[in-house]
């Protein structure tokens, strides 16, 4: 925290108590399966908040009164979350974190090198002396992906599916025409749209069969949105495959792995087939090395992968991993964090807010200290 503020972040204390929408809507599956969640006595649907970068967000646009002034805020305490194969030590179900939020900053390379360099001096700080680097970015990904010729539904569609990759390389596959489409539909309501050609009535068509068949919404899904996934199953029938040699792009951005100076060397014959959105995103990969370099980090001894984006779905650009061997030798997350541009406009900011932070893990940290002294 001595590190934190002293480079100028505010210390706040963000409410423990969350609502539970924000968490199970925005931070994936990884994270909405282990969220604590109940009911208070009036209803609402509340949460222990599992981490403390949406608290902190909350706590911006309730303190700010223009969500785009520039903020830099710290904090440290606990967080929860559910452990499936049973709390311990390392895996407590409450554990403390420590970390920083830094909303509105105008060079977004500059603030994304400078928190990586603030959470290695605050680990540093702590102690940890071993430890290694884990570096990826989503931008990166979704500029690959607004540089290939695809429809905008599918381009969501592998965005939503880069975190679960056995899910992902099947939604390729299909997309490429690899697997075969399956044409019988579950709903005679996809063949009807596939003949109108996507544009019928469709939450009319949806209100229709749900009141013929006496059948309720169930799992959180309105009319409008079962509609508007029939009507991009109906125009996916007479969609063309996505081109093999565009598949093949996506397979080899995500083989990318290595320091990010051969990383950069790899991404250099990368970008020039495709258009300008990854031209610009290997430019901004290229300056960010320049200042995570001028920073004093090592960048020889981190690793960057294409695969790489933590497990947090918020997450929209550049992101990182400190991690430390347990006491079984296996490779432990200590810190992380990364760029997530669109949480606060996602929770209720009228206008978009550039954000990076980090957060740190105290437990682990202090044990993989101990670690090194034995």
């Amino acid at each position: 925290m001595a590190a934190f503020a002293g480079q100028g972040f505010e210390t706040i204390v963000p409410d423990i108590l969350q609502p539970a929408d924000i968490f199970l809507d925005r931070s994936g599956e990884n994270i909405r399966s282990r969220t604590y969640v109940f009911t208070d006595p009036s209803g609402a649907e509340l949460c222990l908040r599992p981490d403390l970068t949406v608290p902190t967000c909350r706590f911006h646009l309730s303190h700010q009164a223009d969500p785009r002034r520039e903020a830099r805020y710290c904090y440290c305490g606990p967080a929860f979350r559910f452990q499936p194969g049973g709390a311990d030590r390392l895996h407590p179900s409450e554990f403390d974190q420590a970390g920083v939020e830094w909303f509105g900053a105008s060079d977004a390379e500059l603030a994304e090198a400078e928190v990586l360099a603030m959470t290695v001096a605050a680990v540093e700080a702590a102690g940890l002396r071993r430890y290694t680097v884990r570096l990826g970015d989503l931008g990166l990904f979704e500029a690959l992906l607004q540089s290939l010729a695809m429809p905008e539904r599918w381009r969501r569609r592998l965005s939503h599916q880069f975190w679960r990759p056995k899910q992902f390389h099947a939604l390729l596959d299909q997309l490429a025409g690899v697997a075969t489409r399956s044409r019988t539909s579950i709903s005679g309501l996809i063949d009807t749209l596939a003949q109108a050609g996507g544009a019928a009535d469709a939450v009319g068509l949806v209100e229709q069969q749900l009141a013929a068949e006496g059948l309720a919404l169930v799992g959180g899904r309105n009319s409008r949105e079962i509609a508007a996934r029939l009507v991009e199953k109906a125009l996916d029938r007479s969609e063309r495959p996505l081109a093999q040699a565009d598949a093949q792009r996506i397979e080899t951005y995500l083989g990318l792995s290595g320091s990010p100076t051969d990383t950069a060397k790899a991404l250099d014959r990368l970008a020039p087939d495709l258009g300008s959105p990854m031209v610009e995103a290997v430019r901004r990969f290229h300056r960010r090395n320049a200042l995570m370099g001028a920073a004093g980090l090592p960048l020889d001894e981190a690793t960057f992968a294409g695969v790489f984006g933590r497990q947090l779905e918020y997450y929209t650009g550049f992101v990182f991993q400190i991690e430390a061997a347990d006491p079984n030798g296996r490779a432990l997350a200590i810190a992380g964090g990364g760029r997530y541009d669109r949480l606060l406009s996602d929770i209720g900011s009228p206008y978009p807010v550039p954000a990076v932070g980090c957060a740190i893990h105290t437990e682990r940290l202090a044990a993989a200290c101990r670690a090194m002294t034995r």
